[in-house]
């Protein structure tokens, strides 16, 4: 690219233009002034081209190979679409320009064998501007493994940290995982909110994610996820199956907000009563027969007890009074992961209430007891 050089002087002269008009009565001339702008010459020198901050991919063709059949359609674009944000492998996705076998096809879209998918062109970071997760996020993830095997990896997700990048966040729990073991091949095996605390599996093989995405579609299955949860109020419903079905692709002010709705998907948890706290709270136990996003929050909300913490779905004044109590954060914790492998082998893992929501039990428990109003003859 060309450029002028520096400093350029400017010398002005005012000469007589031609008359604009002609004066009436005396038959002279009235003259304007035109200002003439006149620079000195110039030399040309070379500025380097400020480079460009994304490239431009290519269409690309693939082959859904064995090993990656079952896998979710987003989930094998952002494999081969590298670091971008998850929020945009959904957009190309949505809007159609990610074909399978030549047609349109949803995020959710179970890939098989011999599919012939279609990604197209997309605008990515240069690889060396890509970046890499902190020091500090790396050691966070890798104090958090509580279990590995040969087939799967398990840890207590610290409360705060997203499973993966995306909508502003440049790096997750998994973006962490294969900067500290690069040699391996890592995916996530479910995801939890960011807010969330507990067990996340992660599979270390093809194989081994296959299993397990299967074992979470199949009905009746040995797949078990227990969390632990704080609830507005006291839980009188006993053990108690919610089955409300839940529409996950309404927006609010833009934002992403899940309801219970006819038309939504069939959603079902289990929650059982682990301690009262009066007519306070609830500490609950939920089980989940399907994995539908913020499902136990807004099921919580719905059954009129909702989460301590939740910002989104909660009440306002019982999130105060739980704050003043040291709550700062949700309190949702993903306690215990089980499920039978069907080579044979049961697995099972979980982890304890964080120590930052121990804490909030513990100050409840100090709590006075509420006295009970006595009937006037003296009954309760």
């Amino acid at each position: 690219m060309r450029r002028l050089s520096s400093a350029v002087r400017f010398e002005a002269r005012r000469p007589l233009t031609r008359p604009s008009r002609q004066s009436g009565g005396d038959g002279s001339w009235e003259y304007t002034r035109k200002t003439i702008v006149e620079t000195m010459p110039y030399t040309e020198v070379d500025v380097p081209e400020q480079q460009e901050a994304e490239i431009r991919t290519s269409v690309r063709q693939f082959e859904v190979t064995e090993e990656e059949a079952g896998q979710r359609l987003d989930n094998f674009v952002h494999k081969h679409l590298g670091d971008i944000p998850r929020s945009r492998v959904y957009r190309v996705i949505r809007k159609g320009e990610v074909r399978v076998n030549g047609h349109r096809a949803g995020p959710d879209t179970r890939l098989q064998a011999h599919d012939k998918i279609r990604i197209p062109p997309v605008r990515v970071k240069p690889p060396e501007e890509v970046g890499r997760p902190s020091a500090d996020l790396q050691e966070r993830i890798r104090q958090a493994i509580i279990y590995e095997d040969s087939r799967l990896l398990v840890l207590d997700k610290p409360s705060g940290i997203a499973v993966h990048g995306g909508s502003g966040i440049s790096f997750g729990v998994i973006e962490a995982l294969r900067a500290l073991r690069p040699e391996e091949h890592l995916e996530l095996a479910h995801r939890l909110d960011r807010d969330t605390s507990g067990c996340l599996i992660v599979a270390r093989s093809t194989a081994a994610l296959r299993i397990v995405h299967a074992l979470l579609r199949e009905e009746d299955t040995s797949f078990e996820k227990r969390y632990l949860t704080l609830l507005k109020g006291q839980w009188d419903l006993g053990k108690k199956l919610i089955d409300a079905p839940l529409r996950t692709d309404t927006r609010v002010s833009g934002e992403r907000t899940v309801r219970v709705d006819a038309s939504g998907k069939p959603s079902l948890s289990e929650f059982r009563p682990v301690q009262f706290f009066g007519k306070r709270a609830t500490l609950m136990e939920v089980g989940l027969l399907t994995g539908r996003t913020h499902q136990i929050r807004v099921h919580a909300t719905h059954a009129g007890h909702p989460v301590a913490g939740d910002e989104k779905y909660g009440d306002a004044e019982f999130n105060e009074s739980m704050a003043a109590l040291g709550l700062k954060r949700m309190f949702l914790h993903a306690h215990s992961v089980s499920f039978d492998w069907p080579d044979g082998g049961v697995f099972s893992v979980n982890t304890p209430l964080p120590p930052e929501l121990a804490a909030v039990v513990e100050k409840i428990e100090s709590l006075p007891k509420a006295r009970s109003r006595r009937h006037p003859q003296g009954r309760e």
